[in-house]
């Protein structure tokens, strides 16, 4: 079981009301069968989490999390930059699974550069590094937001958990955002992992939809890299991505610079890969520099004979340069 399931079960405190649910006792006197109760109860929590947590909905692409941040955002939109601190406790409203999971959402909607416009330290994608705390940093709706994600006469309506507000059930999106944000979400028993695939890509392929025409498209990753497609099976059960980093070798500096890195891939990852590579013998390199700022630069320096063709190949071969990355298409409706 994950860890991030298993911080959701909480210990059971020393007086708490173990009674067996009103429905499970048929008639006074009967034997409530335990192994019931665990089925019931384990299939109310998997869809629990399955439906309101980890899965995007395939109308709009959203996790709940995010369809909520989104119509809080439109709530108290005025054009102006808001502190993520007020935006969280806005979406509180509409999500009852704690602060620090709404800030983590809203920050990886904002590294997407889609939907929010971001103001402050939001973090890297490229190195890992988080963002700052939520008094620290701002955030408003894009101009691409408010234009294809919002048409509340369309849009279907439900209570809120408490039920004081009204929450869309999915937001009318005139855009394909599931395959343009990508998504990674843990469940019970199951996993969603869809690609991000390139914007203007999108737009072709949607028209080409609509004309009833052939296209094939792509995964697109903001960190860029290499993609080898030829097992993709466009996404299907099955499929897998060869991700690589971008590489080419210096002569002025006898050194391999690598521009660009693989899917998830951090430089701090794929520069500890590096060096423990060298260390057990598997690649030969002086020493390693990251230049990393708005752009990758890792500056891998050769001893002196050290083919650069044969490195390159064995940093491929023996270091996070080099990734499989399978996806598993899984969305709610």
């Amino acid at each position: 079981m994950s860890d991030e399931i298993m911080d959701d079960i909480t210990p059971m405190e020393e007086n708490e009301d173990i009674t067996p649910k009103e429905e499970d006792v048929q008639n006074e006197g009967s034997t409530v069968s335990l192994d019931g109760m665990f089925k019931d109860y384990w299939i109310d929590y998997a869809s629990d989490v399955i439906l309101d947590r980890s899965v995007p909905d395939i109308d709009d692409g959203l996790k709940p999390v995010q369809r909520r941040i989104l119509h809080a955002m439109k709530e108290s939109d005025d054009g102006r930059f808001t502190k993520v601190a007020n935006i969280v406790g806005n979406t509180m409203q509409y999500h009852p699974h704690g602060d620090m999971s709404i800030k983590d959402a809203l920050v990886n909607l904002g590294q997407k550069d889609l939907l929010i416009d971001c103001q402050g330290n939001w973090g890297n994608i490229l190195t890992g590094d988080d963002a700052a705390a939520g008094r620290y940093i701002e955030a408003r709706l894009s101009k691409f937001a408010k234009d294809v994600v919002f048409n509340p006469k369309t849009t279907q309506w439900k209570p809120s958990y408490d039920g004081r507000k009204q929450e869309p059930v999915s937001l009318p999106i005139k855009f394909p955002l599931l395959l343009a944000q990508g998504t990674k979400g843990i469940a019970v028993t199951l996993t969603s992992v869809i690609m991000p695939y390139n914007f203007c890509e999108l737009l072709e392929a949607s028209i080409s939809i609509l004309k009833d025409e052939p296209f094939a498209i792509y995964p697109d990753f903001p960190t860029g890299g290499l993609i080898d497609v030829s097992k993709y099976n466009d996404a299907a059960l099955g499929g897998r991505l060869r991700i690589r980093a971008k590489m080419h070798y210096d002569e002025k500096r006898k050194a391999i610079i690598i521009s660009e890195l693989p899917y998830t891939v951090t430089t701090d990852v794929l520069i500890d890969s590096i060096v423990k590579a060298n260390e057990k013998g598997k690649i030969k390199i002086k020493k390693v520099d990251d230049n990393t700022a708005a752009e990758v630069e890792i500056v891998v320096y050769l001893p002196a004979g050290v083919s650069p063709d044969q490195t390159i190949d064995a940093l491929y071969a023996f270091t996070n340069c080099q990734i499989s990355f399978s996806p598993q298409t899984c969305a709610s409706s």
